[in-house]
């Protein structure tokens, strides 16, 4: 069973910057060949999905990131990033990262394993 640990939330003025973290128990190599991705949920809200990084290296942004948020990984260290830049206080939200068994990012593409979420706050 993969663990994956996100580290990096925090508060911060809106304009302000976090980068949030993924470290997956999987051993080195883990994030590579497969579909890693942040997701959030703000209270009352679905959860939405931010961005995600398929095997191909292809990257998606939703909407209301591009341009602010980007998203890498180590697969060294086994590790997932989001770098998040010009936050607004509709950021607000606990982001979650997720790996899919599958290799590529897709509109069907599922997640197998979650971690247990980190809290980002950005005030006005």
């Amino acid at each position: 069973q993969v663990q994956l640990v996100e580290s990096g939330g925090g508060s911060v003025q809106a304009g302000g910057s976090l980068r949030l973290s993924c470290a997956a128990s999987g051993g080195s190599g883990y994030t590579d060949n497969k579909c890693m991705a942040w997701f959030r949920q703000a209270p009352g809200r679905e959860r939405e999905g931010v961005a995600n990084i398929g095997g191909d290296r292809k990257i998606s942004y939703a909407d209301s990131v591009k341009g602010r948020f980007t998203i890498s990984k180590d697969n060294i260290k086994s590790t997932l990033y989001l770098q998040m830049d010009s936050l607004k206080p509709e950021d607000t939200a606990m982001y979650y990262c997720a790996s899919s068994y599958w290799r590529n990012c897709g509109p069907k593409t599922t997640f197998d394993f979650w971690g247990q979420g980190t809290q980002v706050t950005v005030s006005s």
